[in-house]
């Protein structure tokens, strides 16, 4: 099996791939069959986006802090693990912004796009679903929208709702909404288009960031899952994403 081991910038996780390349080998991303990365869910969502054209699958373990899409790390029998492994399938959420200069920036995102105020004064923002306008006027802190794979994490920490893996929907959450003062976010069908409209963007300047890339003083976003960009994570029988998710939902802490 050809292995591309690829690795966070912390000591644990360099000692932890120079100690597999010697075991296993270690081939160019382009060659490999698996990409290996070691780390966290950042360093994951790092290597999605660096690799995704190559269409390799990607199997990670964790050696960093947050690992919920990682497997446990072990030196022994990584191929027979990659053997076994279930494979999940990733599509991203697509942002195309329009920044205070008018210029377009579009970005893909694993886990989710967030809109966010910059200053003290709360974000006011028209919302509207496949060019239909639902809220006209969301007084907030700020608005996601989230994947499945992704409603876990910053979607989850929001109070949104943690989506099924293969439920085919998005989650479009309020942060620390204001106005209306009794909406809570909604579940739309994943081929919605979310169209968003900072209004009086001068006084309260809004940035939007899909996964770890932040666009300043935008203006209107446009967000919409993509259906051809996905990529393959993989995942040990027993540590599946699709468990970890349903798990998620009876966490006590």
């Amino acid at each position: 099996m050809r292995l591309a081991f690829v690795a966070s910038e912390t000591n644990v996780a360099q000692q932890a791939r120079r100690k597999l390349v010697d075991r296993y080998g270690d081939v160019p991303v382009t060659d490999a069959e698996v990409i290996v990365a070691l780390g966290g869910d950042g360093f994951m969502l790092r290597t999605l986006h660096t690799h995704r054209a190559v269409a390799v699958p990607v199997y990670g373990m964790k050696l960093g802090r947050v690992g919920f899409l990682m497997n446990k790390h072990h030196l022994e029998e990584l191929p027979e693990r990659i053997a076994r492994s279930h494979a999940a399938e990733l599509f991203p959420l697509e942002m195309q912004a329009i920044d205070g200069d008018g210029q377009a920036r579009s970005a893909l995102a694993f886990n989710e796009v967030s809109l966010l105020r910059q200053t003290n004064q709360a974000a006011h923002v028209e919302v509207k679903l496949n060019g239909v306008v639902k809220l006209a006027n969301l007084v907030c802190d700020g608005i996601l929208v989230s994947t499945p794979a992704g409603s876990t994490a910053y979607n989850l920490s929001a109070h949104g709702p943690i989506l099924p893996l293969d439920a085919n929907v998005l989650a479009l959450t309020p942060i620390s909404p204001f106005r209306p003062r009794r909406w809570r976010g909604a579940i739309l069908p994943h081929r919605t288009v979310v169209s968003m409209r900072v209004l009086d963007s001068g006084k309260r300047p809004v940035s939007a960031t899909a996964d770890f890339l932040e666009v300043r003083n935008v203006r209107s976003v446009e967000i919409f899952q993509s259906q051809e960009q996905g990529v393959r994570l993989l995942f040990d029988p027993e540590h599946n994403l699709e468990q970890r998710i349903l798990d998620e939902q009876f966490a006590a802490d």
